[in-house]
């Protein structure tokens, strides 16, 4: 089966930083994709909470919530996770780089909470933990034709998902390619972990990819 991918839901920045927004101005959440190849039926960033998520699937695909196999997350960061829990049955997945370095950060963050109990943020922290540990380490080829992709730089572990398909090579490219306008631009986020890095997996996803489909936007024909 030729791996194929359809968006579930657009996403978008809370302050679009090439619209000269520099603070907040809508809810941030990321563009939601599905993926079916041989033996998988995936979903990419549920960014939606489950009762906004699972309405926007069944507009788009004829998938049920437990038909999904698996769940990939191109970054461990809020925005991506808050749909998890509408896919109980399927394996959770992350860059493995990602995963530890998510672990290791909360892990440090309820440490720090547990000395300052008056902060009270011990309890979202087991919350996050709890999702963590769920997770597990994605596998370098998930179907045939289906790929990690590292894009690392927005975050430490950042990964796209790559697919060959006969005529031409699409790429989920989460937050390593934000928008139209930060293709257009050739930028990326201003709050990348490492901005060097950043650019140069903005490099490699635009030398690669015919199609992308990026973090906050519909899919873009890559020029």
């Amino acid at each position: 089966m030729v791996p194929e991918c359809r968006i579930v839901s657009i996403g978008a920045l809370a302050a679009h930083n090439l619209w000269n927004e520099s603070s907040p101005v809508r809810a941030g959440h990321m563009t939601t994709s599905l993926v079916e190849a041989d033996g998988l039926r995936m979903i990419v960033d549920p960014s939606l909470p489950p009762e906004s998520l699972l309405p926007r699937l069944a507009e788009r695909s004829s998938c049920s919530p437990n038909a999904v196999s698996h769940v990939f997350l191109t970054s461990l960061i809020p925005e991506t996770m808050r749909g998890l829990e509408a896919f109980p049955e399927a394996d959770w997945l992350a860059f493995e780089t990602e995963l530890l370095a998510a672990r290791s950060a909360a892990n440090s963050a309820l440490e720090h909470e547990s000395q300052h109990p008056e902060d009270g943020g011990a309890e979202h922290l087991q919350r996050l933990l709890a999702k963590l540990d769920r997770i597990q380490p994605a596998e370098d080829a998930l179907a045939r034709g289906v790929d990690l992709f590292p894009l690392p730089g927005v975050t430490i572990g950042t990964c796209g998902i790559l697919l060959a398909q006969p005529r031409r090579t699409l790429l989920i490219a989460g937050d390593a390619v934000p928008t139209a306008e930060h293709l257009a631009e050739a930028q990326v986020l201003p709050n990348c972990v490492d901005h060097e890095r950043a650019q140069e997996s903005f490099k490699e996803a635009i030398e690669i990819a015919d199609v992308i489909i990026p973090g906050r936007d519909n899919l873009l024909l890559n020029s």
